[in-house]
């Protein structure tokens, strides 16, 4: 059993991404198939599936490459753990890597980028920090 889904979620996609896979098949989840959808818009992730029924649903993640054949998740870092949750307000949001990277947050309107979270003047769980 995992402890931090969306800390195994992120390091299977690095991962994968590291030995040069085409996709990757993920235990499903909505709250991990809204993050997928997030960094699908970003670009990071080309393609997001859901597979299967009722219990043995799966999420199926094809990863984008560039032209060179290098991975287009570079690195993540998880800022809210679950022994220690990071809150910030719309104030604190700052720009990841110079605005190469993106941060992704939690909100009550749904899951965010540091973007859309600054210019809708919303905060919430700073998930992870993506480039």
């Amino acid at each position: 059993m995992v402890n931090d889904p969306v800390g195994d979620f992120i390091i299977r996609l690095t991962n994968a991404g590291a030995i040069k896979k085409a996709n990757v098949s993920l235990p499903f989840s909505n709250f991990k198939m809204a993050i997928a959808e997030k960094l699908k818009e970003a670009g990071y992730i080309a393609e997001v599936d859901k597979k299967g029924k009722k219990v043995k649903k799966t999420l199926e993640v094809t990863l984008k490459y560039d032209t060179e054949g290098m991975p287009r998740i570079q690195g993540v870092k998880r800022v809210s753990k679950p022994g220690r949750r990071l809150y910030k307000s719309v104030h604190e949001i700052t720009r990841v890597r110079y605005g190469h990277g993106n941060l992704i947050l939690s909100t009550p309107s749904g899951i965010k980028t540091d973007k859309e979270a600054r210019k809708e003047k919303v905060g919430g769980e700073a998930l992870f920090e993506i480039w």
